[in-house]
């Protein structure tokens, strides 16, 4: 059996796979980062994926057993190239594995936030479905993962089930009953935003009337996006703090509050923390 993974970072999903003897290949756009993958002994090919990527790389390497996508997809343009490349790096007896953010949950919980720069969509399994199947790929299975807000981890085949799983049955019939195909529910998810930026704003200027000094944790994409919706200024934080010694030092985007340690926290004792990284709460807290 053979292993390919799109968007492979520096390998770190792959090696696990080399250490038992499993035939891999990486490719991954970033070079810097390709680097890193072939220093460790991890094939990797720098290129952005897509149909003629796949043509390519199907005529070099040959077809995989197992191809992983995992938070990828959300970034692409070209879906339809992307997804037919899929098609033609797998075997006919392959699999698929793509994870990506899901839009149902996204709309039931109100996680704007998590709408962020180089993310170009948003799925219901309905529409991955879709799109897969105009490209000969079969859904076979689906899971759901708590990750970034709600992810999905959708199984596809080449060949056409009989059958699909009961998730792939329940979920399609639960988009239905939700209206994931209506406007009407994405129209309810911009009057929530607006509502939650009300809030928000309400609670801060209510803090600094009474003289309350707030600061926030987490220099996040989702930070800056909820930041930003929400129209909160340098003047109401005094500070984001932040783990990355890459961010420290800088400032957010946009509004330009100042980035520092997470020492400083204790140092200055804020009286309030907003917490902009809520997917890692219970190890924040």
């Amino acid at each position: 059996h053979r292993v390919v993974e799109i968007a492979s970072n520096d390998g770190y999903l792959l090696r696990p796979f080399q250490a038992r003897g499993v035939g891999v290949l990486g490719i991954e756009p970033a070079a810097n980062v390709a680097a890193v993958a072939i220093e460790r002994g991890v094939p990797t090919e720098v290129q952005f994926f897509g149909r003629d990527c796949a043509t390519d790389l199907r005529r070099r390497h040959g077809s995989f057993d197992l191809l992983l996508a995992n938070n990828v997809l959300a970034h692409v343009a070209d879906l339809t190239g992307f997804v037919a490349g899929i098609r033609t790096m797998l075997a006919d007896t392959g699999t698929a594995v793509c994870e990506f953010p899901y839009v149902g949950d996204l709309l039931a919980s109100g996680a704007f936030d998590t709408i962020y720069h180089e993310h170009l969509c948003y799925f219901s399994l309905t529409a991955v479905q879709r799109l897969f199947a105009a490209n000969g790929l079969y859904v076979v299975d689906v899971e759901r993962l708590a990750r970034h807000g709600g992810s999905l981890r959708v199984f596809a085949s080449p060949r056409r089930p009989i059958r699909p799983s009961a998730a792939v049955l329940a979920m399609l019939h639960d988009e239905a009953s939700a209206g994931l195909g209506s406007p009407e529910v994405y129209r309810s998810l911009g009057e929530a935003i607006d509502r939650t930026a009300t809030a928000l704003q309400h609670e801060l200027r209510s803090l600094r009337a009474a003289g309350k000094t707030v600061a926030a944790y987490g220099a996040s994409a989702k930070g800056s996006t909820l930041m930003m919706a929400c129209g909160i200024t340098s003047e109401q934080l005094a500070f984001v703090a932040d783990r990355s010694p890459h961010k420290q030092g800088r400032c957010t985007p946009g509004n330009h509050v100042p980035i520092v340690p997470t020492s400083e926290i204790l140092r200055r004792q804020p009286d309030v923390l907003l917490l902009l990284t809520w997917n890692f709460a219970d190890e924040i807290l």
